[in-house]
């Protein structure tokens, strides 16, 4: 999404940046480790690829992403400028929503579902998911605060931008109605505790007991 692509989150805490060309090397890096790639279930990229997804990211309609980085001293009280206190020594991971369409699978608890209807009986945009992604590439800045900080930060970001976040999702359909949030939810591994833990302690609930075909567990 363009939204976010000249906007900075600081805190004390944790600095949210976009994702812009000079992190790509850095991401690409952390992207070679193979756990990794398989605890975010992400396909390895050349240099090259990785460029491409950074720009993907600025113009899809449809995803939002900040990189994570630590704060500096000062950095809560002034301006960010790319390139300066997002540098990428600062680099410690990533925050990013996608949005889906409700369908009925989706929305089997709520069969009078007035975000996809108008008054009038028209068809109006359907609801959205937001699914949330985060990622703390790097091994010593994990159980550090900064993945909660981040988390909180994120959806505090998302639901006062929500209008904007939703027009620009609906600007390639040709405007129209404004699509609802129903509800944010995040796939994990079941056997990730940590992140587990992690969701559950801002208020995500399990929807089921039991992991998916691919062993992951939906909260929301």
């Amino acid at each position: 999404m363009r939204l976010n692509e000249h906007q900075a989150l600081t805190t004390t805490q944790i600095l949210l940046v976009p994702y812009s060309t000079h992190h790509v090397p850095t991401y690409h890096a952390w992207m070679e480790d193979e756990a990794l790639r398989a605890a975010t279930a992400s396909d390895r990229l050349t240099l090259e690829e990785e460029y491409a997804m950074q720009r993907s990211w600025r113009t899809d309609r449809d995803k939002l992403t900040f990189i994570l980085c630590l704060p500096a001293a000062e950095c809560a009280s002034k301006a960010v400028v790319e390139g300066r206190r997002d540098e990428v020594e600062r680099m410690v991971g990533d925050v990013n929503l996608f949005l889906y369409e409700v369908d009925d699978d989706d929305d089997d608890d709520d069969d009078d579902d007035e975000g996809t209807r108008l008054s009038n009986g028209a068809s109006a945009q359907r609801s959205l998911i937001g699914e949330l992604e985060l990622m703390i590439a790097r091994p010593e800045h994990r159980r550090q605060g900064y993945g909660r900080a981040a988390l909180l930060t994120f959806m505090e970001y998302i639901l006062l931008n929500w209008e904007r976040i939703a027009a620009e999702y609906t600007a390639s359909e040709g405007g129209g109605a404004r699509s609802p949030l129903a509800y944010l939810r995040v796939r994990i591994n079941e056997t990730n505790a940590s992140s587990i833990r992690l969701f559950t302690s801002v208020g995500f609930q399990q929807t089921t007991e039991k992991a998916n075909y691919f062993g992951e567990l939906e909260l929301r």
